[in-house]
């Protein structure tokens, strides 16, 4: 499949200064100070298919949001090859970005004391969209996400959630080719999360929109991306399918076993109870040293249960154990 962005040996590094503390000091850096080079990228090289939703994920300070700004064309890097859908970013940003959304989280892209549907009739004629594109689009994903009443209240009136649905359709109104969301589902209830989740695959869908997902919350990662790229100390660590590091990672599953009438004590060779209340036990199962299958059985021909379920650990675990790594994930 055509890739839509490539990004070759991209660096960044920002020149820094410290001093010591106290007045002397302050004085005498006006004067001589020691600058030291901090590589936010060290030459990261990926592809992203046209109509993918990819998960691009690491702790904070990784190179996450050096990277998205790169790609947007808000950031200048220090060397190396961004193209996307043919354009350089931050050379050719005045066409660029009409083919781009960007949503951040954290950072207001509607006006404050505005209604959101105001601020959606003035980036129509930034865009220069269509009146008759833009009130199709418009339409449908204001009953899409049942904002027929919020686009008319003023912003500062809204609700996180309802501010966050604002903003995605505010970045999707012009049908551009690329979105970035960043920390999109934050502050955000389960309802409001399933929603946009949801409209998210759905524009995927039906538009073919390419989406790069930058978040801490790994329910978005699960529930909407195949692929992830994993950024650690400026460098990619992981790049590939979501269920391939669950399978290199995961060591270990967990039974949750339900009962009738009191949980039972439980031992068995591989197995820890990581918890036991009063009609339920939850088992951890080494499966280096003994299979599910194995468990599965003695618990079959011992305890008479009532339910029960087989998982694996929480892919924020996975996760954590991929940052510590010191080494790139093949």
């Amino acid at each position: 499949m055509q890739s839509i962005i490539k990004v070759k040996n991209l660096k960044k590094s920002f020149k820094t200064f410290k001093r010591e503390a106290g007045l002397f000091n302050a004085f005498k850096s006006m004067f001589t100070r020691k600058y030291k080079l901090t590589y936010a990228l060290k030459g990261i090289s990926f592809e992203v298919p046209k109509g993918e939703i990819l998960g691009f994920i690491g702790p904070n300070g990784a190179g996450k949001s050096t990277t998205i700004k790169a790609l947007s064309g808000i950031l200048y890097p220090s060397s190396g090859i961004v193209k996307v859908m043919g354009f350089v970013p931050w050379k050719d940003r005045v066409k660029y970005v009409k083919n781009i959304g960007v949503v951040f989280g954290q950072k207001s892209q509607l006006h404050w004391d505005l209604p959101p549907i105001d601020t959606y009739y003035l980036n129509k004629e930034l865009y220069q969209t269509r009146d008759k594109s833009f009130k199709r689009r418009l339409k449908y994903m204001v009953d899409l996400l049942d904002l027929h009443e919020v686009i008319k209240t003023p912003v500062r009136d809204l609700s996180l959630g309802e501010r966050m649905k604002c903003k995605l359709v505010a970045a999707l109104l012009h049908n551009p080719s690329i979105v970035f969301l960043d920390e999109p589902t934050i502050g955000l209830d389960a309802i409001a999360k399933h929603k946009l989740r949801e409209f998210v695959k759905y524009v995927n869908e039906k538009y073919k929109t390419t989406f790069i997902i930058t978040t801490h919350n790994m329910d978005d990662i699960e529930k909407l991306c195949k692929r992830i790229i994993i950024i650690n100390n400026g460098a990619i660590v992981y790049n590939g399918a979501l269920d391939k590091i669950k399978k290199s990672y995961v060591k270990y599953k967990l039974l949750d076993v339900k009962f009738d009438d009191k949980a039972p004590g439980f031992r068995f060779p591989g197995c820890k109870v990581i918890s036991r209340d009063k009609y339920e036990l939850k088992i951890e199962v080494n499966t280096e040293k003994q299979s599910v299958k194995s468990v599965v059985d003695y618990l079959i021909k011992h305890y008479p249960f009532e339910d029960l379920i087989i998982s694996d650990p929480p892919i924020e675990e996975i996760i954590q154990l991929i940052y510590q790594s010191k080494n790139k994930i093949e």
